[in-house]
């Protein structure tokens, strides 16, 4: 429900940026706060009508019905079931089911290549969805009522723990020091690793105190602050597990468990918030500290239940007959002593020695999977004759399409059925929680056959992204921000076309009164010949290695601008030596995709270059239209 919630927030509700982010947050809150009313409420009602209006929601969005008010009416009703799981279920049951429920979302969404069933339309996604329900509903039938309810810490942990395994589990990127298949099947197989870790650490139960709480503290505080999510997620799968089964053992009876399971997902919405929103607005820290904040959030819940938790608890007696099964217990009820009392959560395992070999195979069959979904084959480099090429820019908008559906498999058969050479795309997401976790670019790779090189712009997971077989050599430039939040690149890329080296320049500019004349400046070394090693970075202006210079290039610059056609802000470009010659082929808009006012995606191409023809697909992926040009290579010398 939360990876169809946020995104359909963004460009349903906020409609890309068109809604104010205060009206936002507050339409957000407003399902999240909502499920406070279940406090007037019995808890069964709670569990029971929270679950079957869970299972109705799930199904209406399989159909694509309202999508943005059945996934906000989804969450409610996942939060009034959590809230009725709280005030009813044993506590020895709530670490495992919490951790095990965040391991196995995981484990399905990497298993799913990161495309959950309601994104997909076939009947086995149908099939699923049913199965997936009526599990639910089997499973529902087992919950018994108990007095001995698990501790409001434990529940409050939720929320910060939903919020870290969705930044560092959802989509594991190949480190940089082992690029390739074989890093994308490592990070996979480490993130299946964490999703173990989770529920294991949950699963095993210690006795809490403060050495325990100081590892816990170093595992998150390090897990955080790793820029590598493929390392930080065992770090942080681990804690999280740990502090989960430690915070249960808490021997006084809970006060207010569904409050601090509300509480602890509302703190996970205003995280979740914070940290995107500094993508737009200047907070005034970096948004790197949100996840270290919601990782000491879990440190301090468990150093406050790891006091007066050395014995071993009992739990009261049950409820006299004829009373409430669900009203608190007696105060000072306890077991007698002729009573014999379930064994403490401290207590050592006794599991045979059939059943841990069978659990350690179980973990190494999840570990394998999860790294399989990572195997792949490189397309083979295919050489170019003649002297055209098409080339196809787009802004993807993370894949979202006008009707707020994710829409990577369409684009993915669109670029199939037009068969460019070099694609160049923006906005691309590689696992952003707020766009439910979605790798967009190894998925359209993957859809197409073709070779791939991303290049971050805000952060390491968005940005822009060349696709192609062509020989290519590829060097991303960061650009300046400009009081800008949101970072940008430009990609310097040479291709080899007819035996022929063609310079283009992708880019997505952000600030682009700004950031023209460097990615001018760009174009222009490119067009001089220069080596890319040998270009000077915008950063800090020195180049890689001392100037080697070659044959000059011919030169593409593509991508969105957010400079319409015929701006006064295209001069820095222009003054460069590109032009706009889809100007002379019917000047085609590109934005909004619904109804183009504006041409603000553009071609532009220097001397050696002529655009022979220029379309504008009316394609509904995204917010923007594509641009797919045909170009053919003059000399330079004769200037097209």
């Amino acid at each position: 429900m939360l990876r169809v919630f946020l995104p359909s927030l963004i460009t349903l509700f906020g409609r890309a940026g068109e809604t104010p982010p205060e009206l936002m947050g507050a339409y957000a809150a407003a399902w999240f706060l909502l499920p406070f009313l279940a406090a007037l409420l019995r808890p069964s009602w709670c569990l029971y009508g929270g679950a079957a209006l869970l299972v109705v929601s799930r199904l209406l969005l399989q159909t694509g019905l309202e999508q943005l008010y059945t996934a906000s009416a989804g969450v409610s009703a996942g939060l009034v079931f959590l809230y009725g799981c709280a005030r009813t279920l044993d506590r020895r049951a709530v670490p495992l089911g919490l951790a095990a429920g965040l391991a196995a979302t995981v484990v399905t969404h990497q298993v799913l290549d990161q495309v959950d069933l309601v994104w997909r339309d076939e009947v086995p996604a149908w099939l699923g969805v049913v199965a997936l329900c009526a599990g639910f509903a089997v499973a529902l039938r087992e919950a018994r009522p108990s007095h001995d309810l698990a501790p409001s810490a434990t529940w409050a942990l939720f929320g910060p723990a939903l919020f870290l395994v969705g930044q560092s589990h959802l989509v594991p990127l190949p480190p940089a020091w082992a690029p390739g298949m074989w890093g994308e099947v490592l990070a996979r197989g480490v993130v299946g690793l964490s999703a173990v870790l989770l529920l294991l650490a949950a699963a095993l139960p210690r006795w809490p105190g403060w050495a325990l709480v100081g590892m816990v503290g170093v595992l998150l505080v390090v897990g955080t602050g790793l820029p590598d999510a493929s390392l930080a997620s065992p770090m942080i799968g681990a804690a999280i597990g740990i502090a989960l089964s430690a915070t249960a053992l808490r021997r006084p009876p809970p006060r207010r468990p569904g409050a601090a399971l509300l509480g602890g997902t509302t703190g996970f919405l205003v995280a979740t918030f914070v940290y995107y929103a500094a993508y737009d607005l200047d907070l005034g820290f970096p948004n790197r500290l949100v996840p270290l904040v919601m990782g000491l959030t879990v440190v301090a819940a468990l150093a406050l239940t790891a006091r007066g938790t050395d014995r071993p608890f009992h739990p009261p007696l049950p409820p006299a007959p004829g009373a409430d099964p669900l009203l608190p217990p007696t105060p000072g009820a306890v077991h007698d002593a002729g009573s014999t009392p379930p064994p403490p959560l401290g207590s050592p395992s006794s599991a045979s020695p059939a059943r841990q070999r069978l659990v350690a195979a179980a973990v190494l069959a999840v570990i394998a999977v999860v790294g399989a979904t990572g195997v792949r084959v490189d397309p083979a480099v295919q050489r170019k004759t003649g002297d055209q090429f098409t080339l196809l820019a787009y802004n993807i908008r993370m894949g979202f399409g006008l009707d707020g559906r994710l829409s990577l498999d369409r684009i993915a058969a669109f670029i199939n059925e037009r068969s460019p050479d070099v694609v160049l795309l923006s906005e691309v997401d590689r696992g952003w929680l707020l766009n439910g976790g979605h790798d967009d670019l190894g998925r359209i790779a993957r859809l197409t056959g073709l070779r791939h090189v991303f290049a971050p712009a805000a952060d390491e997971r968005w940005g822009d992204a060349l696709l192609t077989n062509l020989p290519v050599t590829v060097r991303s430039h960061r650009l300046g921000r400009h009081d800008y939040p949101t970072g940008a690149q430009a990609q310097a890329i040479v291709v080899e076309v007819g035996g022929r080296e063609v310079g283009i320049v992708n880019t997505h500019l952000q600030a682009p009164g700004g950031q023209a004349p460097e990615v001018a400046r760009i174009a222009g070394e490119l067009a001089r010949g220069l080596d890319l090693d040998s270009m000077r970075s915008t950063e800090d202006g020195m180049p890689a290695r001392a100037a080697v210079v070659g044959d000059p290039r011919p030169v593409v610059l593509a991508g969105d601008l957010n400079i319409p056609a015929g701006d006064p802000g295209l001069a820095p470009l222009l003054d460069a030596g590109l032009r706009d010659p889809l100007t002379n082929l019917g000047n085609p808009l590109t934005s909004p995709a619904d109804a183009p006012v504006k041409r603000i995606d553009h071609v532009l191409v220097t001397q050696g270059i002529e655009v022979l023809k220029a379309e504008v697909p009316r394609l509904p992926y995204s917010d923007h239209l594509p641009v797919l040009a045909t170009l053919r290579l003059t000399s330079v010398d004769q200037g097209g």
